[in-house]
């Protein structure tokens, strides 16, 4: 499969994942609003939710799979699978007992992660409580995780790229089935993330089996080949897991600002998560393997035309999409979230949040698309280098936005820390003699950030004239529609009268096969 369709495989599934994540997000919206109990359960969940992105998803795969496809290539599949049976079963053990210290753990964890929450009474162990049901998540879906580098490593990404969608419709059912008769909508939504764990497993567990590398039990071993792995996850953790630190210290740091403040940050970046999963997750995904083969077998200018064109695509797909929520994010807030417990002054707060995260969004798709050429070549130091960096950069902004900016600050800090990153591992890259940007993506890349500008314009008029025209929720839906309709007809016009994209490229590039 080509990378373009790997991409697109990827991309359609996250693209569910990302639209049934909104789903529950409106829920949330609705049953919670910006609420100190919604406060207490994205603290709870983002708990599990860190580990889970810097350990299973990001350091996890970026170490484990470069390994898997060595051992398939030289050794075959047999092999493969007997290595990542011993990997599951160590993993399997080392997470029960994180789990198990973790539960006990509580609520002294909250503290640590939001320390501002002692402010007001029964908001920590509300907090506490919530984390102890959502935690075990964490054992699931790093399982699940180690499944899906077995599946994307033999090039089969959709069960994959599927699994979110089992998280956001469990866990919408168990909001709206459990909430009668659970003490508060969080204690509901947090036994549907718990449930919502055990799906995810189950559903690629008979995924992997079909594709012939069924897991099954063996006994936990440290044999010398599980000691690389983990030797690799603990620098690539922080690498590959930046964005979610970054997140982690804006977490910290609006537990003190104002009540709701970690609520704005949530529903925002969940919005801004849409482009960014969709493009940015499927170009990692489906980069990391290709990279991976086309290293190994000698063919460095195929790789680096592979990065080329994955850098050129996350272009393509984000700086538009960053142009369209910068010009429009209260419509998209507000029809999105605004019911309920959530009303103007809680759209106008996420809106203005999402705005400063939409400046970032390119850069976020950069770093994913860059990382997988340092990880394909087993290298995971050197990004976890630059995500130290990074980290003290977004810190350092954070504390010097917070003030005059409040949560908004904490969005644009992390926004500005991701060009850092993206930035600085380039750099590295091209010194190395491991990345240069090809003609075709010097010529293309300022072409897009015009004919994105050429899209916005309108669209901010629109907002500015047009929108306070819209009476009801059937009419800024409807205006809003149109508005995305024209904003993409817009961008894909002008994309190809200025020789940004060729849009006939693109069809064939979904068509051709190996």
């Amino acid at each position: 499969m080509s990378l373009f369709r790997s991409i697109a495989t990827v991309s359609g599934f996250t693209m569910a994942s990302r639209v049934t994540g909104l789903a529950r997000e409106m829920m949330i919206a609705h049953y919670m609003g910006a609420s100190w109990i919604a406060d207490a359960f994205f603290v709870a969940f983002r708990f599990p939710n860190l580990f889970r992105s810097l350990f299973a998803e990001g350091a996890f795969n970026a170490a484990f799979v470069p390994l898997f496809t060595r051992k398939l290539a030289a050794e075959g599949p047999a092999a493969a699978q007997a290595f990542a049976q011993k990997a599951l079963a160590v993993m399997a053990l080392v997470l029960a007992i994180f789990v198990g210290i973790m539960e006990l753990a509580m609520p002294w964890a909250i503290y640590g992660l939001a320390p501002g929450f002692d402010a007001v009474p029964g908001k920590i162990e509300l907090a506490a409580d919530l984390a102890r049901i959502c935690f075990p998540y964490l054992l699931f879906i790093s399982l699940t995780a180690l499944q899906a580098g077995v599946l994307n490593s033999l090039g089969r990404f959709a069960a994959a790229a599927g699994t979110p969608v089992l998280l956001n419709v469990v866990g919408m059912t168990g909001l709206w089935a459990l909430t009668p008769v659970t003490a508060t909508p969080g204690h509901a939504l947090a036994w549907g993330t718990f449930a919502a764990g055990i799906a995810q497993f189950l559903w690629l567990a008979v995924a992997v089996r079909k594709a012939g590398m069924g897991l099954g039990p063996v006994l936990p071993r440290l044999t010398p080949e599980v000691r690389t792995l983990a030797r690799r996850i603990v620098p690539g953790a922080v690498g590959a897991g930046v964005y979610q630190v970054n997140l982690l210290v804006n977490t910290i740091i609006a537990s003190g600002v104002a009540n709701g403040a970690v609520s704005y940050l949530n529903y925002a970046d969940r919005i801004n998560q849409l482009p960014l999963g969709v493009i940015g997750v499927a170009i990692g995904t489906a980069l990391l393997p290709l990279l991976s083969r086309q290293i190994k077998e000698g063919r460095l200018q195929d790789a680096l035309d592979s990065q080329n064109r994955a850098l050129e695509l996350g272009l393509v797909m984000t700086v538009p999409a960053a142009a369209a929520l910068i010009a429009m994010g209260a419509p998209v807030v507000q029809v999105l979230f605004q019911r309920g417990a959530f009303g103007p002054a809680e759209t106008t707060a996420t809106a203005a949040a999402l705005s400063a995260f939409a400046i970032g969004l390119p850069a976020f798709v950069l770093v994913k698309a860059l990382v997988p050429a340092f990880f394909a070549r087993e290298d995971t130091r050197t990004p976890v280098k630059v995500a130290g960096a990074t980290m003290v950069v977004n810190i350092a902004l954070n504390l010097a936005l917070v003030g005059p900016l409040a949560h908004v600050g904490m969005a644009l800090a992390t926004a500005l820390a991701a060009w850092f990153n993206a930035l600085v591992l380039a750099v590295l890259l091209a010194r190395q003699g491991l990345f240069t940007i090809d003609a075709r993506l010097k010529r293309r890349a300022p072409r897009i950030v015009l004919a994105a500008l050429i899209m916005a314009a309108p669209l901010a008029a629109a907002h500015h004239y047009l929108w306070p025209l819209a009476d009801g929720a059937l009419a800024a839906g409807g205006l809003l529609a149109v508005m995305v309709v024209a904003g993409i007809t817009l961008f894909a016009a002008s994309a190809q009268l200025l020789g940004a994209v060729r849009w006939a490229e693109v069809k064939g590039q979904m068509r051709r096969r190996p």
